[in-house]
């Protein structure tokens, strides 16, 4: 009986060897940080998030206002955490239906190659020559602004990046030994497909995933950063820092506080990205 290298369980427990793995830990602990201070955001915040203050606008940080307030007298620590809700929800939603489609047909291609391969080749070199976020940019603008603009968008665009990464995966996995195997047991193709294919190249789709929902992020924030994403006054890190923009050289905490956000957010989903494939190269 043959067993796919990724059925072959490692002499060192998985825990351990999950310890090992410098970036996989430091990822866990930054992206950690901030789903936790978004999950916690009522509990963590003092402040409503929309509630404006013109009497208090623009103040410095202080013990009050740990952040300051903004030019509508809003806490700009609050708006920063409730943001993080909103963008992690919409980072982690977009990317369900190009992660399924995109891993679905790029397994398909994959495994039937001849006309099926070809054709969804054709499919991403045409969504592939267009400029991605002008491409974003575009869609959003037909379909219209906020979260539905946002998904529809990602979802027409998106899965070409997992369709691509499946496709490689599954055509070199085609050829194992293992694969032959079941082909030649008589098992059809869907439960080759399933069952000793797909589990050996989901990993790097799940791997990209990760890398992926920094993309969304960075996208929501420049559609709100131009007017096009989430609409006020819900709190997003784009329109945070739009709003901070005029008063940069005066107030630049205004700006910088939601930029480094969005950059710590995306350092930890990275490091977790590159600690996945360094634990699962070691299959």
């Amino acid at each position: 009986m043959t067993v796919a290298p990724a059925a072959v369980a490692a002499n060192v427990p998985q825990r351990r060897r999950a310890l090992a793995h410098p970036s996989l830990i430091a990822g866990a602990v930054v992206f950690g940080a901030v789903l936790l201070a978004a999950l916690l955001a009522p509990l963590i915040v003092t402040h409503d998030p929309a509630a404006q203050n013109l009497g208090a606008a623009l103040l410095p940080p202080s013990g009050e206002h740990l952040l300051g307030t903004d030019y509508l007298g809003r806490d700009v620590f609050s708006r920063l955490v409730y943001a993080a809700r909103t963008d992690l929800r919409i980072g982690a939603v977009t990317v369900i239906v190009p992660f399924v489609a995109g891993t679905l047909l790029g397994s398909v291609a994959g495994y039937a190659g001849g006309r099926v391969d070809r054709l969804l080749g054709y499919l991403v070199d045409t969504v592939l020559a267009f400029p991605f976020y002008v491409l974003i940019l575009a869609i959003v603008a037909m379909v219209g602004t906020g979260e539905r603009g946002i998904y529809v968008a990602y979802a027409l665009v998106g899965w070409v990046a997992y369709a691509r990464v499946t496709r490689t995966a599954t055509a070199v996995a085609v050829e194992r030994p293992w694969v032959h195997a079941a082909r030649e047991s008589g098992l059809s193709h869907r439960r080759v497909l399933l069952r000793h294919v797909l589990p050996n190249t989901l990993p790097q789709a799940v791997v990209f995933l990760f890398t992926d929902v920094v993309f969304v992020i960075a996208a929501v924030v420049t559609l709100s950063y131009l007017g096009l994403g989430i609409q006020p006054p819900t709190a997003d890190w784009g329109s945070m820092i739009a709003d901070g923009r005029p008063f940069l050289t005066t107030k630049w905490w205004l700006a910088t506080a939601p930029g480094l956000a969005v950059v710590v957010t995306g350092v930890g989903l990275s490091l977790l990205a590159d600690g996945l494939t360094d634990l699962w190269g070691e299959r």
